[in-house]
């Protein structure tokens, strides 16, 4: 029997649950379950249709669809699309510039979800690591690393991941499927409601002021911090979690969009980054459609090794690699291109390889930095993470071509978040575990 699903409102009915889509891989597109949606909306047991990473235009539509004049259905997405992205806000009844009596309306129709939280951990370094589930179960994880001027969400954009690079935990894992776009943008969401930083309110604001914090209201009688980084805790994103980003270009597209929008979210394009392993056709979209900082996961100067390490290279070899990074849209030495390079002992860091690498930046004249990665070791990996003198030699190598490459600290290894560790607790814990977790979870949840 087949399980499709109607739009209530919309008319129209579902794909079947089990209809496959393909997604490039290394070498063959990989047939993977495809979330089901019709028209960018996933359908609902409830009926309901879920907003989260819907577009303005695309909201109005659908109330539109549901019923309202296309006048009042205009307004009343704009309304919405504020409290959503803005504001932050998942209940109709908190939207206050709605009529009451619309609002019931609303949530009868609609709902504004978010990706459920299975755990939340906290490394003893201050990064914070979220087990997230989609709606039909599956599981992914995102982490927020805060430094001293910054703070960075790192996004998943896949559940699991295609490329198999050898050295990263991920990579070990089968592809599940592409992430929607509101999953994407919903683990920003999911990170400003955990660390409280969403605009106040005026009566908000006042109650801090009365329990002795400062508050500094500008002219529209929101508070600093509404639409720019400044004095927030998350500052940053990039595109580096689960999967590989421009495998899912069209939902990584969208989810930015809403990002970067300055009635939306307000993340200023240069304060998100997306990496990538060199998926070279979708490098000059990403440049022209996007236009983010990117990220190229080079990881070898040689084919032999980086075929074995990064198996994209088979298909998009370095040479390619690098002429596509030349020519990426909006690099220039003030955004310059970062190569992110692992450290992994007697395979990639050679003084050789060092200058090899300088040999390539120059000759392609690309406006580069290099993140020098130590290799963060998981049960199994075939390979060990170089010494601390070997990275300091490399560094100085390329540093002293007048090319920089910082050192990474590594970031939470105790609690499997740090670059290439992600992969989900469902998958490394016993069934028993994950079912005593799940059971202490709905315990709580009925107190």
């Amino acid at each position: 029997m087949t399980d499709t699903t109607t739009l209530e409102g919309a008319g129209q009915t579902a794909a079947p649950l089990s209809a496959q889509m393909p997604i490039p891989g290394h070498i063959d597109p990989v047939p993977v379950p495809r979330p089901t949606l019709v028209d960018g909306v996933t359908p609902r047991e409830d009926g309901r249709i879920d907003v989260l990473g819907l577009p303005k235009k695309r909201i109005a539509e659908l109330f539109e669809a549901a019923g309202l004049d296309a006048k009042a259905a205009k307004l009343r997405g704009k309304q919405v699309y504020h409290w959503l992205y803005h504001r932050g806000v998942t209940d109709f009844e908190a939207m206050t510039d709605i009529a009451k009596t619309m609002r019931p309306w609303l949530a009868e129709r609609f709902v504004i979800g978010r990706p459920e939280i299975v755990e939340a951990q906290h490394s003893t370094d201050g990064t914070r690591k979220w087990l997230l589930r989609t709606a039909d179960g599956h599981d992914f994880e995102m982490v927020f690393i805060p430094d001293a001027d910054r703070g960075t969400l790192c996004v998943s954009s896949q559940v699991g991941c295609t490329l198999n690079c050898r050295f990263c935990h991920t990579g070990t894992m089968r592809l599940v499927r592409n992430l929607t776009v509101g999953e994407i943008v919903g683990q920003v969401m999911l990170a400003r409601d955990s660390l409280g930083e969403w605009p106040r309110t005026a009566a908000e604001a006042a109650s801090k002021t009365m329990a002795g914090l400062d508050q500094d209201e500008d002219e529209n009688g929101e508070y600093q911090g509404d639409y720019h980084a400044s004095g927030r805790l998350l500052t940053n994103i990039v595109m580096m979690g689960m999967g590989e980003p421009l495998y899912n270009f069209d939902n990584v597209r969208d989810a930015l969009k809403l990002v970067m929008d300055g009635e939306g979210l307000a993340l200023s394009r240069r304060r998100i980054t997306l990496s990538t392993s060199g998926v070279i056709p979708q490098m000059e979209r990403c440049g022209q459609e996007i236009g983010v900082n990117l990220a190229v996961s080079l990881h070898a100067v040689t084919k032999e090794v980086r075929d074995e390490i990064v198996p994209i290279n088979k298909k998009y070899g370095i040479e390619d690699l690098l002429a596509a990074c030349a020519s990426y849209h909006g690099a220039s030495n003030a955004r310059r291109i970062t190569f992110e390079y692992v450290m992994l002992k007697d395979k990639n860091d050679s003084d050789e390889d060092a200058r090899e690498l300088v040999r390539l930046l120059k000759h392609y004249k690309l406006p580069a930095k290099v993140n020098l990665i130590p290799f963060n070791p998981w049960p199994g990996a075939a390979y060990e993470c170089s010494t601390p003198e070997r990275i300091r030699a490399f560094s100085n190598i390329v540093f002293e071509a007048g090319i920089s490459a910082p050192v990474r600290t590594p970031r939470g290894r105790d609690i499997d978040a740090a670059c290439g560790q992600l992969k989900t607790a469902a998958e490394k814990r016993s069934r028993a575990e994950m079912d005593r977790l799940y059971a202490e979870k709905d315990a709580a949840l009925a107190v």
